[in-house]
C-alpha cells in the first residue's frame, strides 16, 4: 500500500474510532439522564406531589437546555468539540452526584431543580459535541453521508430510550 493511501486509511480509522467513542459518551449521557429523570419523577410522586408539581421540577432542565443551545455553538467554536464534550460529561457527573450522594433531607425541590438544570446543560453540550463530531469523519462535500451518520447517531440514542 502506498504512503498516501495508508495515511488516508489511518485517518479514516482514527475518525471512526473517535466516532465510536463520542457515540458511547452520548449513549452513556442519554441513559443516565433518562434514568435520573425517571427516578426523580417516581421519588417525588411517591412523596405525594401532584403531577403538575412533579412536571415543574423539570422546567430548569428545559430552560437551561435552551440556553445551552444558544451559547453552545460559540463555546464549541472557541474551545473545541472535545472541550464541550468533556464539559457536558463532567456537568452530568456533577448533576448525578448532587442526587446520588445527597442526604435525603437535602432532596428538596430547589436542590433537585438545580441538579436538573445542570443535567439539561450537560445533555445539550454532549448532544452538540456528538452530532458535530460526525462531521470530522465524513469527507468534505458528502452531505448525504453526513446526514446518514447523524441519523444513525440520533436513531441509536432514541432506541436507547
Amino acid at each position: 500500500m502506498s504512503e498516501p493511501s495508508q495515511a488516508k486509511t489511518d485517518t479514516s480509522r482514527a475518525g471512526l474510532r473517535n466516532y465510536v467513542l463520542v457515540t458511547a459518551a452520548y449513549w452513556a449521557d442519554t441513559v443516565t439522564d433518562g434514568a435520573t429523570r425517571m427516578l426523580v419523577l417516581f421519588y417525588f410522586y411517591n412523596l405525594g406531589y401532584s403531577p403538575l408539581a412533579v412536571a415543574s421540577l423539570f422546567i430548569f432542565y428545559e430552560v437551561f437546555g435552551i440556553l445551552t443551545n444558544l451559547f453552545g455553538g460559540y463555546i464549541g467554536a472557541r474551545f473545541g468539540l472535545k472541550s464541550t464534550l468533556f464539559i457536558g460529561l463532567g456537568t452530568q457527573l456533577v448533576a448525578l452526584s448532587m442526587l446520588a450522594f445527597a442526604p435525603q433531607s437535602l432532596l428538596v425541590v430547589a436542590w433537585v431543580m438545580a441538579s436538573q438544570a445542570l443535567s439539561g446543560i450537560a445533555k445539550d453540550m454532549t448532544k452538540m459535541s456528538s452530532k458535530s463530531a460526525v462531521k470530522l469523519i465524513v469527507p468534505e462535500n458528502a452531505s448525504d453521508t453526513l446526514y446518514r451518520w447523524v441519523a444513525i447517531l440520533t436513531g441509536s440514542k432514541n432506541a436507547l430510550k
